[in-house]
């Protein structure tokens, strides 16, 4: 097996790793513990720093840019897919395992909650962070994903050993 193709698995594993643990607790959440039958916003505390809260987002990643009506649902759906096709090519040339890593998260991320998207229309998200007055966005595991994989992806960019300049 060739660094490519290895790299290239990597990456493949992980964005069905980061798809189907999105889509197993978005199931637990929705299903299991009928989170869809709560009254959005509505909170349940676990932690003194942590809740789970029922929040149907129209936006991308982390509430980020709301999409308001069907126009707005119709473009970052195309804007989605076109996406995963276009990091998906990208995917099929890496040989560096942080950049397919990196990749298969993003594209794992983003295939779970356009998946929320298509079937309700809003992306379910649960987890929610905050300490004394600094609240942080209600998230879901596909926003997880998709922030590593960007981490990753920028590592591979700025800080892999062949970026750095030699000292002379």
């Amino acid at each position: 097996m060739t660094t490519r193709n290895s790299a290239r698995d990597l990456g493949f594993l992980a964005a069905i790793a980061a798809l189907v643990l999105d889509q197993a607790t978005k199931l637990l959440f929705l299903y299991g513990l009928h989170f869809r039958e709560m009254t959005p916003g509505s909170a349940v505390p676990v932690l003194s720093f942590f809740n789970l809260v029922m929040v149907w987002n129209r936006g991308v990643s982390y509430g980020l840019f709301p999409a308001h009506g069907p126009w707005g649902t119709a473009v970052l759906t195309l804007f989605s897919i076109g996406a995963v096709i276009g990091l998906g090519l990208w995917l099929l040339k890496a040989h560096r395992w942080p950049l397919a890593i990196g990749l298969g998260l993003v594209i794992g991320g983003a295939i779970g909650n356009l998946i929320d998207r298509l079937i309700y229309g809003r992306v379910a998200d649960f987890f929610h962070f905050y300490f004394r007055t600094y609240d942080w966005y209600v998230f879901n595991v596909a926003d997880c994903a998709i922030t590593i994989g960007v981490g990753a992806l920028l590592y591979d960019a700025l800080l892999r050993p062949e970026n750095k300049q030699v000292q002379g």
